[in-house]
């Protein structure tokens, strides 16, 4: 823990120390920050009074605040304080890589702050565990990884934390074969105690004020915690007295993710392939080998079989049936009988694999034996399932994520913060609440400072219900709109394959401005092209949030489609809950879903206090059903064309 300069306020007990906190803050908000050219924001300064009372009354608080607020300084305000006053650190677990690094590097949000305070702030990363190498795997398999080796080698004899970043020209499959991985024994491995993850965590967990974690990895602590403490191991992050999801409106996919396991057909191959190339090898492991070779194919068809197909979702919802269901119990037995032979393997063979090689063998079929367990018992009904379109993992999931969030977090007595600027429709805040299973969380919202009026315009005109499937005339009217509007304008649409069908309409026209198509290059690098080429349009069904464009860049949105929610089945067991609890599911999830994501497009055109333009629906809204929703969505104080 770091030797602190001062601390921010004095205090004698628990109510005094909450009085002083919201002094404290008024102070700096109202008088020390102004002092070096910071606005007096009535809106941050509501947002951190309300988050300061969730931190001394050890609530669950929904912080809901427009871009331009200054929501990052709400919180640390009240993180610092109290984290000196348990004495343990306040984690604030980020969406992104991108996000932590915004907050904890060198010139990111915390250090700013805190040397206006004249504070010294403890914060430290902790990130990904993926992120980093293992010695272990390093060591063995760099001899096999060709013209990178002689960089990596050279790099491994300098590095201290083994962190990907500081070598970033290393492809993803190369990494693959070095880094850490959950398939590793590291309760058994030589570098116990000493590799560079190791060290990594050694350095986070010395953190006095504050640990910034990406949502992955703090889920990956939540689930294993307890499991790791009952067995004498650290958890992965040390103990905390608060936790702070930043963009908490993405919270779900990870937390899903982490409590779930997958399993990818390609390593079952590959590790299948590997037993096949033994010299020599036993009778009874080669033949489980074959004989697993062709049930898991028989299971991988029967799973493909099954897929429902979707449009705009990465995650293929699956039509479970007793073929599906027998094909996986098979596969599961082949497995306990594999695994069987790998442990006799170990003790008696143990020339014809490495022990690395072995520990990474169970650690996959234990995982997959796990998953398929979960997946068979009930039929399937306790758990989501889902196939990766892009690779083609398949996913089994528990289905009580609200329950295990309550179980392991919600009721321990820490203070929750989830912060965004869309956690709820019209200041109604159930969606996130049922989504969650939060009982009786506090809440807070409040718009964005910027002066909206006489800058944003929404027209709302240009589709009705009647003409919304004319897609020609839709085209002639967004060919229009650009045209007039000399590009710099995002373009909005609900699934590439959307993107691909507006391609082939514009195939005819011409354009004085750069068109860039989501699906034509890596985001990033359209994302640089669009802010660089001032009169550029982007269009893509995957830019309604993460899109920082301020200036003359982007001065229209066009919505060409409404985002309500694909086939997606985290979505389907939402509305399914819904069902349960006597609610519609498409009121209460499908427009819920659509509105938080329209409001986060909306919020694409208004990056600064100096930006102005206009947002253009090219989907039908007045009359809808949906029609208050879509204006609850909408940027407060925007003129509205009807």
């Amino acid at each position: 823990m770091c030797a602190r300069i001062k601390e921010p306020f004095e205090y004698t007990n628990r109510q005094d120390f909450h009085e002083k906190l919201v002094e404290w803050i008024g102070d700096v908000l109202y008088d020390l920050l102004p002092e070096h050219g910071y606005e007096i924001r009535d809106e941050q300064i509501f947002t951190a009074f309300q988050i300061a009372d969730a931190f001394c009354g050890k609530k669950t608080h929904l912080a809901e605040a427009g871009l331009g607020t200054g929501k990052t300084f709400a919180y640390l305000l009240s993180a610092i304080p109290y984290a000196r006053f348990r004495k343990k650190p306040v984690v604030i677990a980020c969406a992104t890589t991108a996000l932590q690094e915004q907050l904890a590097g060198d010139k990111g949000d915390i250090k700013t702050l805190f040397k206006l305070l004249g504070l010294d702030i403890d914060s430290r990363m902790a990130k990904d565990p993926h992120q980093y190498i293992c010695d272990e795997k390093a060591s063995e398999f760099i001899a096999d990884i060709g013209e990178k080796s002689d960089e990596l080698e050279a790099w491994m004899s300098t590095t201290i934390l083994g962190e990907r970043s500081e070598i970033p020209t290393i492809p993803d499959h190369i990494w693959k074969k070095i880094s850490w991985d959950e398939s590793m024994s590291c309760e058994t491995c030589d570098n116990r105690g000493y590799c560079k993850l190791m060290k990594a965590r050694e350095a986070y967990r010395m953190a006095g004020d504050l640990i910034i974690v990406d949502h992955e990895t703090f889920f990956q602590d939540l689930w294993s915690r307890e499991e790791r403490i009952a067995d004498d191991k650290l958890p992965i992050l040390p103990n905390y007295s608060a936790v702070i999801f930043d963009e908490g409106h993405k919270v779900l996919l990870p937390a899903a993710m982490k409590a779930g396991h997958q399993i990818n057909q390609e390593e079952i191959q590959n590790m299948i392939t590997s037993f096949e190339e033994i010299q020599g090898v036993r009778y009874s492991l080669g033949a489980i080998t074959i004989a697993l070779e062709k049930i898991s194919g028989e299971f991988f068809m029967n799973l493909s079989q099954s897929l429902i197909k979707a449009e705009s979702t990465e995650r293929l919802s699956i039509r479970c049936s007793d073929t599906l269901l027998k094909s996986a119990d098979a596969f599961r037995k082949a497995l306990d009988h594999l695994l069987l032979e790998l442990q006799i393997e170990q003790e008696l063979y143990i020339n014809s694999l490495s022990t690395t090689q072995i520990q990474v063998f169970e650690g996959l079929i234990e995982r997959t034996i796990f998953a398929l367990n979960r997946f068979i018992k009930n039929n399937g009904t306790n758990v989501i399932t889902w196939v990766d379109a892009k690779d083609g993992a398949f996913w089994v999931v528990p289905r009580n994520l609200s329950d295990l969030l309550n179980s392991h977090l919600f009721t321990k007595g820490l203070p929750v913060v989830f912060t965004s600027a869309t956690l709820s429709n019209e200041g109604n805040f159930d969606y996130m609440i049922r989504t969650f299973g939060l009982k009786n969380p506090s809440k807070s919202s409040v718009g964005s400072p910027f002066e909206i009026e006489d800058k944003v315009v929404v027209d709302l005109s240009q589709v009705t219900i009647e003409t919304k499937d004319n897609v020609k005339k839709r085209i002639e009217k967004m060919v229009s709109l650009l045209n007039k509007n000399e590009g710099r304008a995002l373009v909005l649409a609900n699934s590439l394959k959307e993107v691909q069908k507006i391609r082939k309409k514009l195939e005819g026209y011409q354009f004085p401005f750069t068109i860039l198509w989501e699906d034509k290059a890596d985001r990033g690098y359209l994302l640089r092209k669009f802010k660089e080429d001032e009169i550029s349009v982007l269009i893509g069904a995957n830019f309604w949030e993460g899109i920082d464009v301020p200036g003359d860049a982007l001065t229209l949105v066009i919505i060409w489609q409404l985002p309500f929610p694909a086939l997606d089945p985290l979505i389907e067991a939402q509305r399914n809950d819904a069902l349960a609890q006597g609610l519609d599911p498409v009121t209460t999830v499908d427009y819920a879903e659509m509105g938080l994501k329209l409001k986060q497009g909306c919020g694409r055109l208004i990056r600064s206090k100096e930006d102005k333009g206009a947002i253009i629906f090219l989907d039908a809204v007045k009359g809808t059903d949906w029609e208050k929703v879509v204006m609850g969505a909408l940027p407060t104080g925007a003129g509205i064309k009807k």
